[in-house]
Protein backbone atom coordinates (compact mmCIF):
# COMPACT_ATOMS: atom_id res chain seq x y z
CA UNK A 1 0.00 0.00 0.00
CA UNK A 2 1.25 3.44 -0.96
CA UNK A 3 1.41 5.66 2.14
CA UNK A 4 2.02 9.02 0.46
CA UNK A 5 0.07 10.04 -2.64
CA UNK A 6 0.90 13.24 -4.54
CA UNK A 7 -2.17 15.25 -5.59
CA UNK A 8 -1.77 17.78 -8.42
CA UNK A 9 -4.14 20.39 -9.83
CA UNK A 10 -4.44 21.16 -13.55
CA UNK A 11 -6.50 23.69 -15.46
CA UNK A 12 -7.25 20.98 -18.01
CA UNK A 13 -7.01 17.70 -16.14
CA UNK A 14 -8.08 15.59 -19.11
CA UNK A 15 -5.31 17.01 -21.30
CA UNK A 16 -2.86 16.58 -18.40
CA UNK A 17 -3.65 12.88 -17.98
CA UNK A 18 -3.15 12.25 -21.68
CA UNK A 19 0.07 14.30 -21.83
CA UNK A 20 1.59 12.77 -18.69
CA UNK A 21 0.92 9.27 -19.99
CA UNK A 22 2.30 10.00 -23.46
CA UNK A 23 5.35 12.06 -22.47
CA UNK A 24 6.33 10.80 -19.01
CA UNK A 25 5.21 7.19 -19.35
CA UNK A 26 2.44 7.03 -16.77
CA UNK A 27 -0.59 4.77 -17.15
CA UNK A 28 -4.08 6.14 -16.69
CA UNK A 29 -5.97 4.34 -13.92
CA UNK A 30 -9.10 6.46 -13.34
CA UNK A 31 -10.87 9.39 -14.94
CA UNK A 32 -14.04 10.84 -13.44
CA UNK A 33 -15.56 13.83 -15.19
CA UNK A 34 -18.20 16.20 -13.87
CA UNK A 35 -21.26 17.17 -15.92
CA UNK A 36 -19.31 19.89 -17.73
CA UNK A 37 -16.50 17.51 -18.75
CA UNK A 38 -13.94 18.79 -16.22
CA UNK A 39 -11.78 16.24 -14.47
CA UNK A 40 -13.13 15.87 -10.95
CA UNK A 41 -10.72 13.04 -10.09
CA UNK A 42 -8.03 11.26 -12.04
CA UNK A 43 -5.32 8.76 -11.24
CA UNK A 44 -2.17 7.94 -13.13
CA UNK A 45 0.41 5.40 -12.11
CA UNK A 46 3.91 4.17 -12.74
CA UNK A 47 4.04 0.54 -11.75
CA UNK A 48 2.02 0.47 -8.51
CA UNK A 49 2.69 4.09 -7.49
CA UNK A 50 -0.26 6.47 -7.94
CA UNK A 51 -0.55 10.22 -8.47
CA UNK A 52 -3.98 11.82 -8.22
CA UNK A 53 -4.97 14.86 -10.24
CA UNK A 54 -8.00 17.03 -10.88
CA UNK A 55 -9.21 20.37 -12.20
CA UNK A 56 -10.32 21.92 -8.90
CA UNK A 57 -12.26 25.01 -10.01
CA UNK A 58 -12.70 27.04 -13.19
CA UNK A 59 -10.69 29.82 -11.49
CA UNK A 60 -7.62 27.68 -10.78
CA UNK A 61 -4.41 28.88 -12.45
CA UNK A 62 -1.58 26.53 -13.27
CA UNK A 63 2.01 27.41 -12.31
CA UNK A 64 2.65 28.25 -15.98
CA UNK A 65 -0.26 30.71 -16.19
CA UNK A 66 0.53 32.16 -12.75
CA UNK A 67 4.07 32.95 -13.91
CA UNK A 68 2.72 34.69 -17.00
CA UNK A 69 0.38 36.90 -14.98
CA UNK A 70 2.27 37.49 -11.72
CA UNK A 71 5.84 38.79 -11.89
CA UNK A 72 6.92 37.57 -8.43
CA UNK A 73 5.91 34.01 -9.36
CA UNK A 74 7.93 34.28 -12.56
CA UNK A 75 10.98 35.13 -10.45
CA UNK A 76 10.40 32.07 -8.21
CA UNK A 77 10.73 29.83 -11.25
CA UNK A 78 13.89 31.37 -12.72
CA UNK A 79 15.89 28.54 -11.18
CA UNK A 80 15.78 25.14 -12.92
CA UNK A 81 15.15 23.30 -9.68
CA UNK A 82 12.01 21.68 -8.38
CA UNK A 83 9.58 24.06 -6.70
CA UNK A 84 6.66 22.08 -5.28
CA UNK A 85 7.24 19.16 -7.58
CA UNK A 86 7.32 15.39 -7.75
CA UNK A 87 10.34 13.07 -7.75
CA UNK A 88 9.87 9.85 -9.71
CA UNK A 89 12.38 7.00 -9.79
CA UNK A 90 12.52 5.26 -13.18
CA UNK A 91 14.24 2.10 -14.38
CA UNK A 92 16.12 3.80 -17.26
CA UNK A 93 16.46 7.55 -16.73
CA UNK A 94 18.40 8.08 -19.99
CA UNK A 95 15.61 6.53 -22.07
CA UNK A 96 12.99 8.38 -20.05
CA UNK A 97 14.83 11.66 -20.71
CA UNK A 98 14.90 10.95 -24.44
CA UNK A 99 11.16 10.22 -24.63
CA UNK A 100 10.24 13.25 -22.49
CA UNK A 101 12.45 15.55 -24.54
CA UNK A 102 11.04 14.28 -27.84
CA UNK A 103 7.50 14.40 -26.44
CA UNK A 104 7.58 18.11 -25.69
CA UNK A 105 8.47 18.35 -22.00
CA UNK A 106 10.25 21.57 -21.09
CA UNK A 107 13.64 20.23 -20.02
CA UNK A 108 14.99 22.31 -17.13
CA UNK A 109 18.27 20.43 -16.70
CA UNK A 110 19.86 17.82 -18.90
CA UNK A 111 21.00 14.53 -17.49
CA UNK A 112 23.08 15.13 -14.37
CA UNK A 113 25.30 12.46 -12.90
CA UNK A 114 26.74 12.14 -9.41
CA UNK A 115 25.36 13.16 -6.06
CA UNK A 116 22.21 11.24 -5.32
CA UNK A 117 22.10 9.62 -8.77
CA UNK A 118 21.57 10.29 -12.45
CA UNK A 119 18.60 12.60 -12.90
CA UNK A 120 16.98 15.36 -14.91
CA UNK A 121 14.31 17.99 -14.27
CA UNK A 122 11.39 18.93 -16.50
CA UNK A 123 8.13 20.84 -16.59
CA UNK A 124 4.88 19.45 -17.90
CA UNK A 125 2.33 21.17 -20.12
CA UNK A 126 0.99 23.37 -17.29
CA UNK A 127 4.28 24.13 -15.57
CA UNK A 128 4.27 21.51 -12.82
CA UNK A 129 7.86 20.49 -12.09
CA UNK A 130 9.15 16.94 -12.06
CA UNK A 131 12.48 15.28 -11.32
CA UNK A 132 13.14 11.85 -12.75
CA UNK A 133 15.97 9.87 -11.22
CA UNK A 134 17.59 6.53 -11.96
CA UNK A 135 16.09 3.94 -9.64
CA UNK A 136 18.74 2.67 -7.22
CA UNK A 137 19.75 -0.93 -7.61
CA UNK A 138 18.19 -3.03 -4.93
Amino acid sequence: MQLIVPMLAYENGVAAIEWLCRVFGFTEKRRWLDDSGRLSHGEIAMEDQVIMLASPTPGYQSPKRLRQEYAPAARWYQVPYIINGVLVYVADVEQHFKVANEGGALILTGLERGGPGTRYRAEDLEGQRWMFMQRPEE
